[in-house]
């Protein structure tokens, strides 16, 4: 079922930067940011009362608050980055290098979550860095 969602969650990715660069013709970055951010929340916050997810709030540990919190503000942070970048940016040259984010994930996962960096996973990094070059060079 994970392998579902991943696929979705990719096809949602590629039609988000798409959207986004036509979208953000002739408006503010951090606007566009905004608008797009509110339109997250309504969803996220619809799904969770659709579910009935809500009554878990009570029992989200501080410890989880804290790194979900975190996990936010990089979240925004990025989508600000992100957003930018594809208004002054061509959209063929910005989504590359966003989704370098995927090496840089690897590694951070190696470091601190103590995962398992196995020659595939080092030959996957090498060859998204390389084709990440070769598509914005």
């Amino acid at each position: 079922m994970w392998l579902l969602f991943a696929v979705g969650s990719a096809v949602f990715a590629a039609l988000t930067s798409i959207l986004a660069k036509i979208g953000i013709d002739g408006v503010n970055s951090h606007l566009a940011t905004a608008i797009r951010t509110l339109v997250v929340v309504l969803l996220a916050w619809g799904m969770v009362f659709l579910t009935h997810a809500e009554g878990g709030l009570r029992d989200i540990s501080r410890r989880s608050w804290v790194f979900l919190i975190l996990s936010g503000l990089a979240t925004g942070l990025s989508w600000l980055c992100y957003y930018k970048a594809l208004q002054v940016g061509d959209v063929s040259k910005v989504v590359p290098i966003d989704k370098m984010s995927v090496v840089l994930t690897l590694i951070l996962a190696f470091v601190f979550l103590h995962e398992e960096m196995t020659a595939k996973s080092v030959i996957g990094c090498l060859l998204i860095g390389a084709g990440t070059l070769v598509m914005v060079l």
